[in-house]
């Protein structure tokens, strides 16, 4: 390992692929053109009001949070609209979309969240679509947020890891008291009469320990509309809990297979399941819209609250720095399609193993969530660290339909 960050106490790593391997030049003489962001997360809050154990912001290699101012000023949120309004009058994406993010974004408070959410319209609805949306722990959800969310057309999307037990095993405040019943007591106001609308979906993280079906089942119990599930952000150098090097146990496709089976089984739809709705359409030889799933380019970029560019979050369970992006006197957004970090999320195959571009399901699984291939030393050109997991729940998936047509066809 190289020194170490004075700053933080934390390791830093060698360069690796693609930031030293991947030839931008090149590709672009090759005929390859970046895309621009279409998606911004905009972190209000850099904080949060829960210690979730898994979390890989705050528990995880990359530390920098703890650089970052607290709260995003309405300043430094007002020249990020400029620097995305100009990317989006340069590039002309139809629409775009904008999540308050976090930490936990609702620590923002109420008069800056209106004042975010009003801003953003102001700004860009002239330009393109704009689709506002919010990622929360649901603790601070209380009406004056749900008058906000719905006076702005402001999407919210809840995390839940299923009933109580299974909730408050991980997502605890700092006092290590459980969350669940705050949690549940906001989607219990979310959910009825005129302000469902609202409610984007729930994420689930999964862990193993809790019974998956009866996780889903009480997901099922607040209706709604969409549910995904999250593998945990584990990777070759820091393995997720519960996978052993044995490839013959997949103790994550054993997890998710039985809810699928439910979901699919169904006499009718409970909800969509982002991650198995993927996975078919990707069967089938269509395109989705996934960091996680297939090959299409990844077209997100992250605000820091100090108003700084910066790669996804996940990233930040690989090690430190992951994120960041160099600075620069172009439009930051612009300068970033040409980074070989945000290049490598865009090319597709070419992004691959020589491993993965030899498997039969590479075009649905696309070589794992781009997290889960790094090893330090090697960098992300690797297979999942889920490898053994996502090839047994794709071939489950397809089996099932394939029998499906099969009985359609011969009765």
């Amino acid at each position: 390992m190289e020194p170490t960050s004075v700053a933080l106490g934390l390791p830093t790593v060698r360069k690796s692929w693609p930031e030293t391997g991947l030839d931008v030049a090149e590709l672009q003489r090759n005929g390859f053109e970046p895309l621009p962001f279409t998606e911004f997360l905009l972190k209000i809050h850099s904080r949060c009001n829960l210690a979730c154990d898994y979390c890989y912001i705050y528990e995880m290699a990359d530390q920098s949070w703890r650089e970052q101012p607290k709260a995003m000023r309405r300043e430094v949120f007002d020249d990020a609209l400029r620097t995305i309004a100009d990317h989006v009058r340069r590039f002309g994406p139809p629409a775009v979309s904008l999540v308050f993010f976090g930490g936990e974004p609702l620590m923002a408070g109420h008069a800056d969240l209106e004042y975010f959410a009003s801003q953003a319209r102001a700004a860009l609805e002239p330009i393109t679509a704009v689709n506002l949306a919010l990622q929360t722990n649901g603790v601070l959800l209380d009406d004056e947020f749900l008058r906000i969310c719905d006076d702005w057309d402001i999407g919210i999307t809840v995390s839940l890891d299923g009933d109580e037990r299974s909730h408050d095993r991980h997502r605890r405040d700092r006092r290590g008291a459980g969350s669940y019943s705050r949690v549940a007591a906001a989607l219990e106001k979310l959910t009825v009469g005129d302000r469902r609308h609202l409610l984007n979906g729930l994420l689930c993280v999964i862990d193993l320990a809790n019974d998956p079906l009866q996780a889903y089942e009480r997901l099922l119990a607040f209706q709604p509309p969409k549910v995904n599930f999250e593998i945990p952000l584990g990777n070759w150098t820091t393995p997720p809990p519960g996978l052993s090097a044995d490839p013959g146990t997949t103790p994550y496709a054993d997890w998710l297979i039985p809810i699928f089976d439910r979901w699919y089984g169904a006499p009718q739809l409970d909800t969509r399941i982002r991650m198995f709705e993927n996975i078919m359409d990707l069967i089938l030889g269509g395109t989705v819209e996934s960091e996680v799933w297939g090959l299409g380019p990844t077209r997100i970029a992250v605000i820091e609250t100090d108003g700084s560019v910066a790669q996804i979050d996940d990233l930040k369970a690989t090690f430190s720095g992951a994120t960041k992006l160099p600075s620069g006197q172009r439009n930051p957004l612009d300068q970033a399609m040409l980074v070989p970090e945000i290049v490598a999320r865009q090319i597709g195959a070419d992004a691959l193993s020589d491993t993965c571009r030899a498997c039969s399901i590479h075009t649905v699984c696309g070589g794992g969530h781009y997290v889960t291939r790094y090893r330090a030393g090697d960098g992300f050109r690797n297979p999942s660290v889920y490898c053994a997991d996502l090839a047994k729940l794709i071939r489950h998936i397809e089996s099932r339909m394939r029998a499906d047509v099969a009985t359609a066809l011969h009765g």
